[in-house]
């Protein structure tokens, strides 16, 4: 199945309301479209262990696979994470999720 997309709240100087947070999906992941000045709000929404959320790089080095960068997000917190260059990260944004405990929310500035 193809990866599960989260929506992208632009920030604006008027303000915007909340947004609804994407649960996690450990099976499909999720891809995020990247203007290069997006973070991205992930909140563990367990209260037992950490959680992983990893962020894959496109692309190869000598051939190989880049390695995807992981941020632990301990249990009943919340972690900012950003920007991401769309040099490095690519203009879709490839997040996976180890579980549904992580709610993720995108902003664009």
């Amino acid at each position: 199945m193809p990866r599960t997309a989260v929506p992208v709240t632009q920030i604006t100087r008027a303000g915007v309301a909340a947004p609804t947070e994407t649960t996690g999906d450990p099976t499909n992941n999720h891809t995020i479209p990247n203007n290069g000045k997006m973070l991205l709000l992930v909140r563990n929404s367990g209260s037992t262990v950490a959680r992983t959320v990893t962020l894959r790089l496109p692309g190869l080095t000598d051939g190989q696979a880049i390695t995807p960068r992981t941020v632990s997000v301990a249990q009943s917190t919340s972690r900012y994470i950003g920007p991401f260059p769309t040099g490095d990260y690519g203009s879709n944004l490839l997040v996976d999720v180890d579980n549904a405990e992580l709610k993720l929310l995108a902003f664009a500035i």
